[in-house]
């Protein structure tokens, strides 16, 4: 949208009571859905909400002011709301990384700083039995005879 129009309108918007200014939204839905030359920008779910209440109230006959009180209050709570669910999502996605980092360090390989004690007795093992002495494994089980 053009800025300098979007300013202009915000200015005539500014001198109009609030009664006058649901006419204007009115208006401005009318010709959205009439000649939209692309998709509205979506909301969330607490607003979609939020502006569901007030098309409810505005259709009940409820007072322009208490609409606004409504709608004022409303709109902090869809603040709390939307808080509350990017804390939500970056506690998920915390949780989500250290699982994967923890999964990825439980499958990777050993060390190979420091000693290994297993390929150092296999090692003795073979020497032993390179010597012509028999390993402990395979020693003959006596029976006594």
């Amino acid at each position: 949208m053009n800025p300098y129009v979007r300013e202009r309108i915000n200015r005539k918007l500014d001198t109009l009571a609030d009664e006058r200014l649901y006419q204007v939204l009115d208006y401005v839905e009318f010709l959205e859905a009439k000649y939209a030359e692309k998709a509205a920008s979506s909301v969330n779910v607490f607003q979609r909400f939020a502006e569901g209440v007030e098309d409810k109230l505005r259709a009940g006959g409820v007072a322009v002011g208490t609409i606004s009180e409504t709608m004022g209050l409303l709109n902090r709570a869809v603040g709390v709301l939307n808080g509350v669910a990017e804390k939500t999502m970056s506690v998920a996605n915390d949780v989500v990384n250290a699982a994967k980092t923890a999964a990825v360090q439980v499958g990777a390989p050993p060390s190979t700083t420091g000693t290994q004690p297993a390929p150092q007795a296999t090692q003795t093992a073979a020497t032993s039995t390179e010597a012509g002495a028999l390993p402990t494994s395979s020693a003959a089980p006596s029976n006594g005879a």
